[in-house]
């Protein structure tokens, strides 16, 4: 059987190109005839990754969107003859867009109504969580079902030490980890306010560090900055690292006192599933699809306590009692996004649309 994957952009590190990959691999190893294709690729890509306008994107017996964002791809998959199915990552509201960038507020409107103009024209709407599946129910998508990201915690679990970073990190300071885009939904304003509660209710050596693309809403970046400046704290302690390679982010998780998620958004947050790999407590804001990716692992907390925040993290850095049973829970759960599993799930969803 061929089975082609399209994804707007494949870029490395990025949660959505990478699982697609993922995905291609376990098709390969079951036999099937698997593409992978995007309208725009990275460089050192290009040998797994095959351009859109190529005419095979438009041969397969069955074709997975992965969406995300607005793109030509739509239109032309709900024309294929195929079968065809929607793997739906999730929007970020646009709200959340509205005060700092009028041109992404546009993207995820528009992104909204491509999805919604699906509707009826695919023969299997998937989310990659049930929090992203329902949201396709309530369009009118059906039939749905769920099938998760295929995350390669291996990349991290595997990755050589940088023994210069490791020296950096290892020092008397906490550190509270932030992997993804410093983008308004993340709430990244909130971790300083969890800092300042942290440091004058527990302990003032804390240091916390941001891994991701800080340039996505610059004027959103600038006013968390200029929010550590009103708050008077050390900008030293907090570090935006930026994109980093799989060696780099491996060594910040490794170093990860505690994972902490405060997004108010997440349609599923891969990084809970790379801490989890890592051996990292997560401490996390019940919003989203988090309660549902860490599947009873972890902390999560509800209503927005930055006091009982800090507390609880304080406990997770220095309660080894708690630490260690926080992380066999979680050596449980991250089982459950095993490739095995992942597999058995496509294997599913291939007998399902055909």
């Amino acid at each position: 059987m061929v089975v082609n994957q399209w994804v707007p952009a494949a870029h490395r590190g990025d949660a959505i190109g990478d699982s697609a990959r993922r995905m291609r691999e376990m098709l390969l190893r079951r036999g099937h005839r698997a593409g992978l294709f995007a309208l725009t690729i990275d460089d050192d890509l290009r040998g797994e990754v095959r351009p859109f306008a190529d005419p095979a994107a438009r041969a397969g017996d069955v074709t997975i969107l992965h969406f995300a964002l607005p793109s030509p791809m739509t239109e032309a998959f709900a024309s294929l003859s195929g079968r065809r199915v929607l793997q739906y990552h999730n929007v970020t509201p646009a709200r959340f867009f509205a005060p700092y960038d009028a041109e992404l507020f546009r993207v995820a409107t528009v992104a909204r109504q491509e999805l919604a103009s699906l509707v009826g024209r695919v023969d299997l709407a998937l989310g990659d969580s049930d929090f992203n599946r329902s949201e396709l129910a309530t369009l009118g998508f059906s039939p749905t079902g769920v099938l998760p990201i295929a995350v390669d915690t291996e990349r991290i679990t595997r990755a050589p030490r940088q023994p210069v970073l490791d020296e950096v990190l290892d020092d008397e300071l906490t550190n509270v980890l932030f992997v993804g885009r410093i983008a308004p939904n993340k709430r990244i304003e909130d971790y300083v306010r969890l800092a300042e509660h942290y440091k004058r209710y527990v302990d003032p050596h804390v240091r916390m560090i941001f891994v991701g693309r800080p340039d996505v809403v610059p004027r959103y970046h600038a006013a968390v900055r200029a929010l550590i400046g009103a708050y008077r704290m050390p900008r030293e302690r907090f570090l935006f690292t930026g994109p980093v390679p799989d060696a780099e982010l491996a060594a910040y998780y490794r170093h990860a006192d505690v994972y902490v998620s405060l997004s108010e958004h997440e349609g599923f947050c891969v990084p809970l599933v790379e801490a989890m790999a890592t051996d990292v407590p997560v401490l996390a804001y019940a919003a989203g699809a988090v309660p549902e990716t860490l599947g009873g692992a972890g902390i999560c907390f509800a209503p927005r306590d930055f006091e009982y925040a800090a507390e609880v993290l304080g406990r997770l850095v220095y309660d080894d009692a708690l630490r260690e049973a926080i992380v066999a829970g979680q050596r449980r759960r991250r089982l459950d996004f095993a490739p095995a599993r992942i597999e058995r799930a496509l294997d599913r969803m291939l007998e399902d649309v055909c």
